[in-house]
């Protein structure tokens, strides 16, 4: 454990303290060992507190007393030892949900999978969903516009937000927790906190919307030969399906091969092997039977083209729920095979085919025998471009070529006009490269939000911009 002093003069950690009480202002580092490294292990930092607010005016409180003195306020603290960490996990009440108007007021430190849970309850369906929705909070959700496997019919994190209240820096609070679908009263000011990352103030709470629960929803698991039969498949949903169609998920062989061999639980979808495979879901507002015949009928259609070469429907909802684990595991089924170098890209949906074979050759170039882990959300246009390194080669040399690859991968991306962070956000570690490669312009404005917003410096300091 690092004993090493901190910064911060400890009558100001008292005085941050008091606002939220002892019980709920960690200070041990054992307590705070959780919120001092982010998941993938790539950062850690270190800081003397974690407050744990119970309300919106002691946010307000905490955030005026760090502008007052300088003091950061991060997500994941730098190693200097001057930053404090805000956790909202205490702020976790479903404040309304109103079933006539479709929409569902939270506060930031609900958990994803207790707002779906509740709209459920309420007949109606909240579709943000990503393989962390059992501990992913609300506020971080959309503080880093999050995306999962509904984009393609639903929209990101931001698309779902109708309202924020939020919390800047100077700790006055913006509450437009609003309903309205329409409203052209200037700026789309929730706009700029949502996809963020806290950098410009603190989202406590959201309006944001529910949908009509589908009354048939089918699954099926499609064996393919190719990224572009993928893409055949894809638009021959779409023309068949239309808005019904609610995922398009490409895997490729090697992490479904791996979701076998590490998955816990895990049944084989498909008996023969296939290079590449599509998970496909119809959602049907009318029955379950229409859901069914709709995507009974895209298939049957792949088959006779030649497009797909197998195929399996689900044929219960146990069935189909193991269809969607089967590809929530896939992340945490590379970790065993070693260290990983990790892209969270999107091009156009037309150029997944040509983009995966360009960058598998970037990739041996600059690490030969190195595997390739390619899955994601097709429909949206959104790949997780994995790499994990050689059969006979160790974690950290491997390593040591994170950014020679993630530069040869992204201007890959980047000659097709895409995203080199399509759902993840920036944070840390791509920091850099957008200041590098975004458009001096797109920088610039970027810089004088900030400044508006944000003129101390103390939001998530060293995060995007």
């Amino acid at each position: 454990m690092n004993d090493q002093p901190f910064d911060l003069d400890p009558a100001l950690i008292d005085r941050f303290a008091a606002i939220v009480g002892d019980r709920y202002a960690l200070r041990d580092q054992a307590d705070i060992a959780p919120y001092i490294t982010e998941r993938r292990g790539l950062w850690h930092g270190r800081t003397p507190l974690v407050l744990r607010p119970g309300s919106v005016e002691e946010v307000s409180r905490i955030m005026r007393l760090a502008t007052e003195t300088g003091t950061p306020v991060a997500q994941v603290p730098d190693k200097s030892g001057r930053d404090i960490v805000l956790s909202l996990s205490r702020l976790n009440r479903i404040r309304e949900i109103d079933v006539l108007s479709n929409t569902i007021t939270a506060e930031a430190g609900v958990i994803l999978q207790t707002l779906q849970e509740a709209a459920d309850a309420a007949d109606r369906l909240f579709p943000l969903s990503l393989a962390a929705q059992g501990s992913c909070q609300i506020g971080g959700n959309l503080s880093s516009n999050a995306g999962g496997t509904g984009v393609l019919a639903y929209g990101n994190a931001r698309e779902l937000c109708l309202g924020v209240e939020v919390v800047l820096p100077t700790g006055e609070v913006f509450d437009d927790l609003r309903k309205l679908k329409k409203d052209n009263t200037g700026y789309d000011l929730k706009n700029l906190f949502v996809g963020a990352e806290g950098t410009l103030g603190v989202i406590t709470a959201a309006v944001l919307k529910l949908f009509p629960k589908p009354k048939g929803r089918e699954v099926a698991f499609a064996g393919l030969s190719s990224p572009q039969a993928a893409l055949s498949l894809f638009s021959l949903a779409m023309d068949r399906a239309g808005a019904s169609l609610t995922a398009f998920e490409l895997i490729a062989k090697r992490p479904y091969d791996f979701t076998l061999k590490h998955g816990q639980g895990i049944t084989r979808p498909l008996a023969d092997d296939w290079p590449w495979y599509a998970l496909m879901q119809v959602s049907s507002g009318r029955s379950e039977e229409d859901g069914k015949a709709l995507i009974e009928e895209i298939l049957s259609a792949g088959l006779e083209q030649g497009i797909v070469g197998d195929a399996v429907v689900s044929a219960s909802l146990a069935q189909g729920d193991a269809f969607w684990n089967f590809r929530e595991t896939l992340p945490e089924c590379q970790k065993p095979e070693g260290a990983s170098i990790k892209h969270d890209i999107s091009v156009p949906i037309a150029s997944i085919p040509e983009f995966i074979e360009k960058a598998a050759g970037v990739v041996q170039t600059v690490c030969p025998g190195a595997r390739v882990v390619c899955f994601g959300h097709m429909g949206d246009g959104n790949l997780h471009y994995n790499i994990s390194r050689p059969l006979d080669w160790q974690d950290d040399p491997f390593l040591e070529l994170y950014h020679p690859m993630n530069k040869a991968v992204h201007d890959v991306v980047r000659s097709f006009h895409g995203s080199i962070s399509a759902e993840h956000g920036i944070g840390q570690l791509k920091r850099d490269e957008l200041i590098a490669t975004a458009p001096p312009m797109a920088i610039d404005l970027m810089r004088r939000v900030k400044a508006a917003f944000d003129p101390a410096g103390i939001m998530n300091p060293g995060k995007v911009i």
